[in-house]
């Protein structure tokens, strides 16, 4: 499978805001990407997009979410500036002096920056020391406006989306760095995996459905629209790299087990035989703060086998960082996998 493909595909998908519940311009996208390579995607009540790919028997999912985190107004403040909700948890500390677009229910759209209050540090000795939190953080929006009234006039309101700029770059070094590769560099691995199977790359061992959630960072993404007669859920979302973690950005990792409990012991088996039988550069790994689109479906009553690998990603909900080589592993396994 062609990796320079799946992350075009990815940096298509970056560019596309989508916090989770403003998702629709997204899913536009991949209904029509994937009727194009040759399939006959749908997209459920809820929003997300299932794809059947072709193959016979023992019928397998490949998930990855397409909806990422995000703010929202919370309320507009007497000096016409915003305060502001997540969606999601993105970090307080990486969302500082972020720039984000604010769009209203009306489709206009205003540009801003994230800031802690009072953020001159020649008027505020305490500004390094103070707590970052929703309450001392808000929103400055690049507009003539100083009061609740000027700013209500513009359109904006309570419930309005805020989308946080994902500067996403490929740098010559073959680094990835954006936010929100969590999960859209999956999601653009799942299309380098349909023009695989559209082109004849890649032959199927058994009925395969591709599977776009879009309120994973919520904790719901999968818990609906799953085919009914499902056997395995192989969720592809970001390996986790940092302290007590062995994955590294330029592997695949496995995940053993995250906070929701262990992942299928039989299937996580196969996945590390895949690895070693094709040598592909891998680690498993227990993630203590995580879900993912496995828990999802489980806690919705889904009798399934589940497992999840993804490409090691570091700083997780800030401005993350992966590799090419970890794109090209997954892809890897994922082959291995589906042809296995």
């Amino acid at each position: 499978m062609n990796t320079q493909y799946a992350i075009e595909q990815t940096m298509r998908l970056l560019a596309i805001d989508s916090p989770t519940s403003y998702t629709k311009n997204v899913t536009d996208d991949l209904l029509v990407t994937l009727t194009d390579l040759g399939f006959r995607p749908t997209r459920t009540r809820k929003g997300c997009v299932v794809c059947p790919i072709g193959g016979n028997g023992h019928p397998l999912a490949l998930a990855a979410h397409v909806d990422t985190l995000g703010l929202m107004v919370r309320n507009i403040k007497s000096n016409g500036r915003l305060a502001f909700t997540r969606i999601g948890g993105p970090s307080y500390q990486a969302i500082e002096t972020e720039n984000v677009t604010v769009i209203t229910r009306e489709g206009k759209r205003y540009s801003g920056v994230v800031q802690v209050q009072n953020a001159s540090i020649h008027v505020n000795d305490d500004l390094d020391g103070g707590k970052r939190s929703d309450k001392t953080m808000e929103i400055l929006l690049d507009e003539m406006v100083s009061t609740k009234e000027e700013t209500h006039a513009l359109g904006v309101s309570v419930g309005d989306i805020v989308c946080l700029d994902p500067r996403a770059q490929v740098m010559p070094s073959g680094h990835i760095r954006s936010r929100f590769l969590d999960d859209k560099l999956s999601a653009g691995m799942l299309i380098a995996v349909a023009r695989a199977v559209s082109e004849g790359h890649v032959t199927l061992s058994r009925s395969t459905t591709l599977y776009f959630s879009v309120y994973e960072e919520v904790g719901h993404g999968a818990s609906s629209g799953l085919p009914a007669d499902l056997e395995e859920l192989l969720v592809v979302d970001m390996g986790c790299v940092g302290d007590e973690i062995d994955c590294t950005e330029q592997q695949v990792s496995i995940c053993a087990k995250d906070s929701s409990g262990p992942y299928d012991y039989d299937m996580t088996s196969r996945l590390i035989a895949l690895c070693k039988k094709e040598s592909i550069d891998y680690a498993v790994d227990v993630y203590p703060h995580y879900g993912s689109d496995a828990g999802a479906a489980l806690s919705a009553g889904f009798d399934i086998r589940c497992a999840l690998i993804g490409a090691g990603v570091y700083a997780s909900h800030g401005y993350e960082r992966g590799h090419i080589l970890g794109v090209q592993n997954s892809l890897k396994l994922i082959k291995a996998f589906i042809e296995a």
